[in-house]
């Protein structure tokens, strides 16, 4: 069962491309983003589980294009008119609009506003048919678009990511503690940098070597805390 990590730390994401690993599960949204001059109606929607890559993929995207980044949450009181002439957009969580009055017409008038001068990236975690929305217009619009996936990380993309965030901390791992850590750990991208930041901040403080004994005493001390957060 996996579990989820629930580590206090300060924590920067890097979203480069050059930080971005490739793996079948996120390879064709990788792609799709790639071309963007054709997609069809000028925009694409990222549909993937939480902790997919998604936000990483748009961060890619945006810094190619320029587009400024949005939370659909946010779009409420918005500006709207401040994205005129922007030559591109993301807006990340788009299912958080639905059922939302001023959050719906926000971006369905948002949509329209960016369309006239560049393309339109959205993310959530389901198609449009499962938000629920209630405008019908936005509906439509948001069937319209382009859809790729990014599924949830598998084996070999979680692999490859813990041993490139050990390799950043100048940390060199055996084969068999990234082994121990896969079936153990939440199968997110967020919960590999969480669980590699608190396994180096261990390390540092007792003076011991990264290992299974040491990544199970994190885990163990996850399970804990998360037990008392429940009483």
């Amino acid at each position: 069962m996996s579990r989820q990590l629930a580590f206090d730390l300060p924590a920067q994401e890097n979203l480069s491309r050059a930080d971005f690993v490739v793996s079948p599960a996120n390879a064709l949204a990788l792609a799709a983003i790639g071309a963007w001059r054709d997609w069809p109606l000028g925009k694409m929607l990222i549909v993937g589980p939480a902790g997919a890559g998604k936000t990483h993929l748009a961060a890619i995207w945006a810094a190619e294009t320029g587009a400024p980044r949005l939370a659909a949450a946010d779009l409420d009181g918005l500006d709207l008119a401040a994205f005129d002439g922007a030559p591109a957009l993301v807006v990340e969580d788009a299912e958080a609009v639905a059922g939302k009055p001023a959050l719906e017409e926000a971006l369905f008038h948002l949509h329209n506003l960016i369309l006239r001068s560049g393309p339109l990236l959205l993310t959530a975690k389901t198609p449009p048919r499962d938000w629920g929305l209630r405008l019908p217009d936005l509906y439509s619009r948001m069937q319209a678009a382009a859809l790729t996936r990014i599924e949830a990380p598998d084996d070999a993309l979680l692999s490859a990511v813990l041993v490139k965030l050990f390799a950043d901390r100048q940390l060199a791992v055996a084969p068999q503690l990234i082994a121990y850590l896969l079936p153990r750990m939440d199968r997110t991208i967020g919960a590999a940098r969480a669980l590699v930041a608190a396994l180096d901040a261990l390390a540092l403080e007792t003076g011991r070597a990264i290992t299974p004994r040491l990544a199970a005493e994190i885990l163990d001390r996850e399970i804990l805390d998360s037990g008392a957060a429940e009483c």
